[in-house]
C-alpha cells in the first residue's frame, strides 16, 4: 500500500528563496504525488525566535546570495529580480501586513489553497519582480485582484487581516515552524507514516539537491525511488 506523503511548506513572500521553493513544489506536486500544504508564516518572527541573522545583513553572504538567486531563477524559469533597494524592501518595510493578508486569504478559503497560492505568487511578483510595495492596503488589493479575487472578497480579506484572529493565526503558524526547528525560510516538513523530517532549502548547494533529498526521504517509506527533478 502506498504511504501518504504530506509536505508542509513554510514561507514568507519577503524571502526570494521561498519563491523558488514555492514554485517548484507547486509545479511538481502532482508529478511527485505529494500533498502540499501551504503554511504562510512570518520570517521576522523566525529570525527573532531562533536568534538567526538574515543573510542580507552579512556583506559576503549578500553578494553570494545575489549571484545564487540569479542562477536559480534562470534554472527554474522564475522571473525573480531584486528590488532597487533590497534593504528597504526586506527590513524597513518587511512583510508582516502582507503575510497577515495571505493568512486571511487562507482563513476565508475553505476548499484547498488555490487562492492562497495565487495571492502569494502575486505578492512575490510585486516585491521580487516588479519592485513594488507589498505593505499598503492598496498594494495588497492590487495583488489579490490579479490573483482573481473579487472586489467583495478583497474587502473582506483586508478587514479580516487586521483582526486578532488572523494575527494569532500567523503567530501560531510561525511558532509551529519554530517548534519544528526553523531558523529561516523556505522550510519544508515531510510527513510519511507518522514520521517527519525537516528540510531547509538554502542550506544546500542547490534546490534540485534539496528536492531530491526530500523526495528520497518520502520514498524511503514507500520503496519507490523513481525520483526525477525536471524543469
Amino acid at each position: 500500500m502506498t504511504s501518504r506523503k504530506v509536505v508542509e511548506l513554510f514561507y514568507d513572500v519577503v524571502s526570494p528563496y521561498s519563491w523558488l521553493g514555492f514554485e517548484v513544489m507547486c509545479r511538481y506536486r502532482n508529478v511527485w504525488n505529494i500533498e502540499l500544504k501551504l503554511r504562510p508564516a512570518f520570517l521576522g518572527g523566525i529570525m527573532q525566535g531562533s536568534g538567526n541573522k538574515p543573510p542580507g545583513l552579512v556583506p559576503n553572504k549578500f553578494l553570494y546570495m545575489t549571484k545564487d538567486l540569479n542562477r536559480l531563477a534562470e534554472y527554474f524559469d522564475v522571473p525573480l529580480q531584486a528590488p532597487s533597494d533590497p534593504f528597504e524592501a526586506m527590513f524597513k518595510k518587511g512583510s508582516l501586513s502582507a503575510m497577515r493578508f495571505v493568512a486571511a486569504v487562507q482563513e476565508k478559503e475553505k476548499a484547498g489553497d488555490k487562492q492562497v497560492e495565487q495571492v502569494s505568487r502575486e505578492l512575490w511578483r510585486r516585491i521580487w519582480s516588479e519592485d513594488k510595495d507589498i505593505t499598503e492596503p492598496a498594494s495588497l488589493a492590487e495583488a489579490a485582484k490579479k490573483a482573481g479575487l473579487s472586489d467583495s472578497e478583497i474587502e473582506d480579506v483586508l478587514e479580516l487581516s487586521t483582526s486578532k484572529e488572523i494575527k494569532d493565526k500567523l503567530k501560531d503558524t510561525t511558532e509551529k515552524a519554530l517548534d519544528f526547528g526553523a531558523f529561516g525560510f523556505p522550510m519544508m516538513v515531510c510527513h510519511v507514516d507518522g514520521k517527519l523530517e525537516m528540510f531547509f532549502g538554502s542550506d544546500l548547494s542547490s534546490w534540485p539537491t534539496a528536492l531530491v533529498r526530500i523526495l528520497l526521504y518520502c520514498a524511503s517509506f514507500t520503496n519507490t525511488y523513481d525520483v526525477k527533478v525536471t524543469r
